[in-house]
């Protein structure tokens, strides 16, 4: 799978604002991502086209399940990284700007070899199911 970066950012971004807040505007995920306003105009309308948003009336912002589905997979990947860079000694913040940029680069294939060696290890807890 090729992975969109922006994409992933955008949806991520409003999976955890939703989780943190039980709502977002898109003038929330600006704010979060330190992304002007109408740049995230434009990248919201194109997620909508695309079917990973909706805009209810009112202006929130709500993942589709095509949206949740991608969010979930990129959230779960990013606290992987972040947990197992900490695991390894990198200082919290670091781990999270360093995962926030890797949780983009990998293969699904080298991501999964990636936490099984990492489990198998103990470098890091499987999650629960």
């Amino acid at each position: 799978m090729v992975r969109n970066q922006s994409k992933e950012d955008y949806i991520e971004a409003i999976l955890l604002l939703r989780k943190l807040h039980g709502s977002c505007r898109s003038v929330d995920v600006a704010r979060h991502l330190g992304f002007s306003k109408p740049s995230v105009s434009i990248a919201v309308s194109k997620l909508i086209e695309e079917g990973y948003v909706i805009r209810e009336d009112h202006g929130e912002l709500v993942l589709t399940e095509k949206g949740m589905e991608e969010a979930s997979e990129v959230l779960a990947r990013h606290e992987f990284l972040k947990n197992f860079l900490i695991r390894i000694g990198v200082d919290e913040k670091t781990a999270d700007q360093d995962a926030c940029r890797m949780e983009h680069a990998f293969s699904d294939e080298t991501f999964a070899k990636m936490k099984s060696f990492a489990e198998k290890e103990g470098l890091i807890v499987a999650a629960a199911e």
